[in-house]
């Protein structure tokens, strides 16, 4: 790969921290035995900068020899990977995450070119990657089996140990961390993986292999393909992948969930949000404001955790002014301009699709108090902004708040008691957080104890637990009735399986009689 975008992976290259034009656009390759090979593809998939909409890459469907060899390649290295020590596994971790920190900008550019958050926001991104990778270098102390002594001379030591050639199938909204909730804990763990990063943002994938390949990952450790449906349907039918993770949009993960289980694969599927602020008379409300906006307009709306439901309890009047007023003060902008708040969304498409749910709510009688729609940059007049977008005046029934619409857009339902609130985020369909404002313990702690919702925030607005625990959405959020096994310790289960060893060790001979009825050594 040449050096002239911010996706380069190839060593040493020059970061684009800009929005110009990329005069000779490079091609995106797979990678496979710890080499970026063109593709041989007869279809792929231009990528576009958010901002300027100019070609940034054009992405391969990885043709059916290409999938084929990366799976080859990590099928060949599993062997020699598992039977490597733990130890030794260790120290390549150390490094990777050491070479991420190295190139922590880098990976951040690359995001806001692609994918076009903000320059600070792409950073975050990565950092909350970083974190797996780090606790996964804990894994000396987090792996250890059990032994126990069930009888005389009788012991029980249980193991977990890797699966084999496990997969990722990751979305276009956190081009960094979700590949980084995957690949440490199942490398370190002993597996292989072979990654499929969103067609709409590879580079910070590719990235991430060319750091893996230095931190010292042997061939076939780590493979990466590239494309859409026909790349996901080899992925959820090939019989050497046992295991796979998802990220992404409800329609897709169920679908991957459903075909995956079917072929006798483990599917963990993170899906959909509507994550919702209850807003309690006694709140700090100036500082629970502040979260709420940028809970709900950070990252253009365009995270699973976003906020985009705000309930209030008691009387809204002075909420609705104050809430319109900070709004309208973020700054819309491309990602690398340094006052950027809010940069585009992904595409024209998804501009599309979160202005007509805008319009819905109108339609269905909702009030729009702050209207993004439309917006127009002065200095990017091609991007693909939507500027903070507040509906006022909505019930349950609308289509604005029973669809998840993935764009800097708040909804506003007010409520007269604490109860109802509880009572409206629990008949929402998505589980994945809410977060509540309150200056009350009391109040809290019956929040807390009551709702249905997997992460909770106490005047916190985006309660994601760091990876020391487990990513604990629920409800529709969460495909196949709720499993929860990202990071923490059921990411370490759903990457392993266990094994136990029941052995007897007679401390003295003696003759024993023939055994033809259940042991009980006692």
């Amino acid at each position: 790969m040449t050096s002239n975008t911010a996706g380069t992976a190839s060593t040493g290259s020059t970061v684009h921290m800009n929005h110009d034009r990329i005069e000779s656009p490079v091609d995106t390759p797979n990678f496979i035995d710890n080499e970026f090979r063109p593709s041989q593809a007869t279809k792929w998939f231009p990528v576009h900068d958010p901002a300027t909409n100019n070609l940034v890459t054009r992405v391969p469907q990885s043709t059916p020899e290409e999938l084929a060899a990366a799976v080859t390649s990590s099928q060949k290295a599993f062997p020699a990977w598992r039977a490597t020590s733990i130890m030794a596994r260790q120290q390549i971790l150390f490094r990777f995450t050491h070479l991420i920190k190295e190139n922590w900008d880098r990976l951040a550019a690359s995001i806001t070119l692609e994918q076009g958050k903000t320059f600070k926001d792409a950073r975050g991104d990565v950092l909350r990657g970083l974190q797996v990778a780090e606790t996964a270098c804990g894994i000396t102390t987090q792996l250890p089996g059990e032994v126990l002594e069930v009888a005389r001379d009788m012991e029980t030591r249980s193991y977990r140990e890797p699966l084999g050639v496990v997969a990722a199938i990751c979305p276009f909204n956190f081009p960094a961390m979700i590949p980084l909730w995957c690949i440490p804990i199942a490398v370190v763990t002993g597996n292989t993986m072979v990654l499929k990063p969103s067609e709409r943002d590879p580079g910070a994938a590719l990235i991430l292999a060319e750091l893996a390949r230095a931190a010292g990952f042997p061939k076939g450790v780590l493979n990466i393909i590239h494309g859409s449906v026909d790349t996901v349907n080899f992925i959820l039918d090939e019989p050497a992948i046992r295991a796979i993770s998802f990220v992404g949009s409800n329609r897709a993960g169920e679908y991957i969930y459903a075909r995956g289980s079917a072929n006798g694969k483990r599917v963990q599927a993170n899906l959909g949000a509507k994550n919702h602020a209850v807003l309690l008379p006694d709140a700090d409300h100036n500082a629970a404001l502040d979260a709420i906006v940028g809970a709900a307009f950070g990252a253009a709306g365009q995270r699973c955790m976003a906020l985009s439901v705000l309930v209030t309890v008691g009387d809204d009047a002075d909420y609705i002014p104050a809430l319109i007023e900070k709004a309208r003060g973020l700054v819309v902008s491309a990602g690398f301009e340094k006052n950027a708040d809010v940069g585009p969304v992904i595409s024209l498409e998804s501009k599309a699709k979160i202005e007509s749910l805008i319009a819905s709510g109108e339609h269905e009688g909702a009030t729009i108090a702050l209207d993004g729609r439309g917006y127009k940059s002065e200095k990017y007049p091609r991007g693909n902004f939507v500027a903070p977008t507040i509906l006022t005046n909505v019930t349950p029934n609308m289509k604005c708040y029973r669809e998840e619409i993935f764009g800097p857009v708040l909804v506003f339902l007010s409520v007269k008691t604490l109860e109802e609130a509880i009572q409206l985020v629990n008949a929402n369909e998505y589980g994945n957080g809410v977060s509540i404002f309150t200056k009350s313990g009391a109040s809290a702690a019956y929040f807390q104890k009551n709702i249905q919702a997997g992460q909770v925030g106490i005047n916190v607005p985006i309660p994601v637990p760091l990876p020391m625990f487990s990513f604990t959405g629920n409800k529709k959020s969460i495909a196949g009735g709720g499993a929860n096994t990202f990071y923490g310790k059921p990411g370490l289960a759903f990457y392993t399986q266990q094994k136990t060893v029941t052995s007897l060790w007679r401390r003295e001979n003696s003759d024993t009689d023939k055994q033809v009825v259940m042991p009980s050594h006692l």
